[in-house]
């Protein structure tokens, strides 16, 4: 077949008579929703679209050879100057919104690219569309980010496209290596025919499509019966058909119109998933009406579809590396063992156990200077030795892998439940050893749009093949065939390969790094164990040294110092549990107070935030709480029958304040003597970290303030203790809401697809409404056990809605943002408020009550 030109149409079926022909297209025409000037370089009118008179009342024939200056107003040209200037690379576009291009008519959005030589001019008629792309893609894709499986990630893409759009039906089409497609996810309207697990034949969009996909990345059919407006001339001067390739008017092959119809859509948009330069799938959408987003709609569409192609090929890199990454474990564990001992290169059975772990396969043959060995499911001796001899032939120094091992050897059919696919490993550099994973057959059962097995049909668009019609599921069982090899899973065999190959030079270069490696660790890790034994032991000194200065007698200095290394002890237990890393304040005191009273640690209230610290901070404050739960215990309210209460926050510059209040023990009495512990509590934060300690010694109960500055405060947990524990949200009821209609009623597109996931984690079925008049609809077509309704929706409020399900005695409550200060009317004062932004769990808390109420 001739190489199709750029100017021709993606869509198109294969000329099965005459393969030298070109496949029908119609060149040089545009879909009527807009129209289209090609001008020269020096801005005289080469092209017209034969529609312009419609849209700026200029016939063609009043155009063309004009200077685009006597047609467009000044600010025009400009405008279009300015932007033509910001084109990069031969398949830029640029877009203008609004542009006022003749003075007296309506403004225009536009779209510009190079053809050639020549600047086309593709315009529309502008709508007061107030969306705003960036932000809207921003929350789309900050959606996207949170998903946690790739099957999730596909399927919130195709609702926010589908939300975007508002096509009937929105999937995303994976292509396969041979061309065929898989609908992988999907978004539909309620009452639409899933496509979704069909497989599609690689000639429903063949080769040429793909290609051009992957320069045109977003298409748009707004009516599929509307008639193309011709391109104004034909051909130039020289010949030459208009490049349209770029085009976002241009009209499409009556090929591919006629498969839409057969399907029964009236509008098409697709968008491109690229992915490491290759066409990856589609977002392919369907209505079935004619259906053309805004301008502005349609930008953020493709905008969001090259952003989630990037997402993709970072998720995909991700699963890649890791996989690769435990690949790379297994093949230093193989070089290291076969370094050792040689003859573990032949035992099929320990071979199998290492490989398999990163590419699963049912059975593994070795096959080393005409000697064999196998384990698991694997062929017989005579039937290995054919197949080395076919990979001899085939592919000696190569990794080769097959899925239907007989499509090249017939006779390993008769085996095929044994080994129906291969993945060879040479082991050598000659065509002679090698490690063989095989793969048993696994029948599946796969599912097409429509049987694939059709007789070939010529249609009215010439001796070429008709648009199949038949678009209904048909399952074809498929024999003889394993579960195909992977890109990946070929990479690591290419691994193992070269680790295999060069095992011997490979492993003695490593063991020299590796001890070079050892030897620098063991240096840093004794300089650091020194550095730590030092320290600790000059504390050691300091608390013998402190201790014994202030101690009476032998017993009083023993437990002193033991009580004190103890409470170290346990600070350095908390921070080293986690690799040295922040800790909590509320664990400390827990454990501290633990330790000292037992069962009389609810003696010591806490109240605050839940405070990390910095492991230096965390050591300092052990030794003051401890000391002042000492000092409570033996001299104050701890050593009678009173309370030690705990409170913290943190400041408006980020430093954590905390205040000791003793009460309900025996009356403060300021010490005459200054011992160690109080120089600990008064002089340690000061001068460690840099804060603050001030102690009172107040009748009533010791008094005390600590200031630790943010420096060592590393982070609030969202949790917090004490009194200001919030009482925990109940998970919600995944059977709450089970077999009930519930009407959402939400303005914003993001809230109401969160909106959406709560409900139906709750067992609902959803109907989601954007405005009242959208929720009239609903509340006439559908049965409405319950109802959610945003109060405010943007220039209009729900209380339309809310009267009309009063009237129907159907239950409903407000979501608003306005928390408390939302004014209700009276007679929806009792009504339940739901405050934005909620969750789940918060909405099945407001819900519950109502549906017990309804119950009772």
């Amino acid at each position: 077949m001739a190489e199709r030109t750029d100017a021709d149409d993606a869509s198109f079926a294969v000329d099965i008579n005459n393969c030298d022909r070109e496949p029908i297209h119609v060149p040089g025409t545009i879909q009527p929703f807009g129209f289209l000037i090609a001008v020269t370089a020096d801005w005289l009118v080469s092209r017209v679209s034969a529609n312009c008179e419609k849209f700026i009342g200029l016939a063609p024939e009043q155009m063309l050879g004009k200077p685009i200056n006597d047609i467009f107003s000044a600010d025009a040209i400009h405008s279009l100057r300015n932007r033509i200037t910001l084109l990069r690379g031969p398949d830029a576009v640029e877009r203008i919104f609004s542009l006022v291009l003749i003075d007296g008519i309506k403004p225009f959005d536009i779209a510009v690219h190079f053809s050639g030589s020549l600047v086309v001019i593709e315009a529309e008629p502008a709508f007061a569309d107030e969306m705003e792309a960036t932000s809207m893609v921003r929350s789309m894709v900050s959606r996207l980010a949170q998903t946690d499986s790739m099957a999730a990630f596909l399927r919130d893409g195709a609702r926010q496209v589908r939300a975007l759009t508002g096509f009937d039906r929105v999937m995303v089409y994976r292509f396969a290596d041979g061309g065929a497609g898989e609908v992988v996810a999907e978004a539909l309207r309620s009452g639409i025919d899933s496509f979704f697990g069909l497989h599609y034949p690689a000639s429903d969009i063949p080769t040429q499509a793909r290609a051009l996909y992957l320069r045109n990345i977003f298409r748009v059919i707004a009516d599929v019966n509307a008639a193309p407006v011709p391109i104004i001339p034909t051909l130039d001067p020289s010949g030459a058909a208009l490049d349209m390739s770029l085009s976002l008017l241009r009209a499409v092959s009556p090929i591919h119109i006629e498969y839409l119809g057969n399907m029964g859509v009236g509008a098409s948009l697709s968008i491109s998933i690229i992915v490491e330069g290759r066409l990856w799938g589609l977002f392919a959408c369907h209505h079935y009406g004619p259906r053309l987003p805004t301008f502005a709609q349609r930008s953020a569409a493709e905008l969001f579809g090259q952003i989630f192609s990037m997402m993709l090929e970072s998720r995909e890199r991700a699963e890649t590396a890791e996989y690769e990454g435990k690949a790379r474990q297994v093949a230093d564990r193989l070089m290291s063992a076969v370094a050792q001992d040689h003859d573990l290169l032949s035992n099929a059975r320990w071979l199998g156990d290492v490989i398999f772990d990163t590419v699963p396969a049912d059975g593994v043959g070795v096959y080393i200077d005409g000697e064999m060995t196998l384990a698991g499911l694997t062929p017989d001796r005579s039937a290995f030795t054919a197949i080395v001899s076919m990979l001899n032939r085939a592919a000696a120094s190569q990794v080769f892998a097959t899925d239907c091992l007989s499509g090249i050897m017939p006779e390993a059919a008769a085996y095929a439940d044994r080994a129906a696919g291969l993945l060879a490993i040479p082991l050598s550099r000659r065509p002679r050893d090698y490690v063989v994973l095989f793969r048993a057959e696994q029948m599946r059962s796969v599912r097409w749009a429509g049987n694939q097995e059709k007789h070939i049909e010529y249609g009215p668009n010439g001796p070429r093949l008709t648009p199949r019609k038949s678009f209904e599921e048909w399952s074809q069982l498929v024999k003889g065939t394993s579960v195909p090899f992977t890109p990946a899973e070929l990479r690591v065999a290419e691994a193992l390969r070269t680790a295999l190959l060069e095992v011997v030079l490979r492993l003695s270069d490593s063991a020299n790094e590796e001890r070079q490696k050892a030897h620098e660790k063991q240096e840093l890790l004794i300089a650091e164990l020194n550095h730590r034994v030092r320290n600790i032991l000059s504390l050691i000194r300091g608390l013998l040294s402190q201790t014994r200065d202030n101690a009476r007698s032998v017993d009083e200095f023993i437990d002193k110092l033991e009580s004190r290394v103890h409470a170290l002890a346990r600070a350095h237990d908390q921070i080293t549990a986690d690799r040295w890393a922040p800790a909590r304040l509320q664990d400390l005191i827990d454990v501290e107070a633990g330790a000292y009273l037992g069962e009389k640690r609810d003696r010591v209230r806490q109240t605050g935030p839940n405070v990390l610290l910095t492991p230096s901070a965390f050591t300092v404050l052990a030794l003051v709480i401890h000391e002042m739960l000492t000092n409570a215990a033996k001299y104050g309210a701890l050593s009678d029958g009173g309370t030690v209460s705990i409170d913290w926050h943190v400041d408006a510059d980020g430093s954590l304040l905390i205040d000791w209040n003793e009460s309900g023990g025996p009356a403060v009495v300021a010490p005459t003597r200054r011992g160690f512990g109080s120089t600990v509590i008064e002089r340690s934060i000061p001068y460690d970290l840099d804060g603050k300690a001030e102690i009172a010694y107040r009748l009533a109960g010791l008094e005390a303030h600590f200031c630790i500055p943010s420096t060592h405060v590393v982070s609030i947990l969202p949790d917090v203790t004490g009194s200001e524990k919030t009482k925990p949200l109940h998970a919600p009821t995944p059977g709450l809401l089970k077999g009930r209609n519930v009407l959402l009623v939400e303005d914003n597109m993001i809230i109401a697809m969160d909106g959406e996931d709560a409900l139906r984690d709750l067992g609902a079925e959803v109907i989601t409404a954007a405005s009242v008049g959208r929720a009239r609809e609903a509340l006439a077509s559908h049965r409405i056990d319950f109802a959610v309704l945003d109060f405010n929706l943007g220039n209009e409020t729900s209380l339309p809605v809310a009267d009309l399900l009063a009237e129907n005695g159907i239950s409903f409550l407000f979501a608003t943002g306005y928390g408390d200060g939302l004014d209700l009317p009276d007679r929806f004062g009792q009504l339940t408020l739901l405050k934005k932004p909620y969750s789940g769990a918060t909405l099945a808390q407001a819900i519950a009550p109502m549906i017990g109420a309804e119950k009772a």
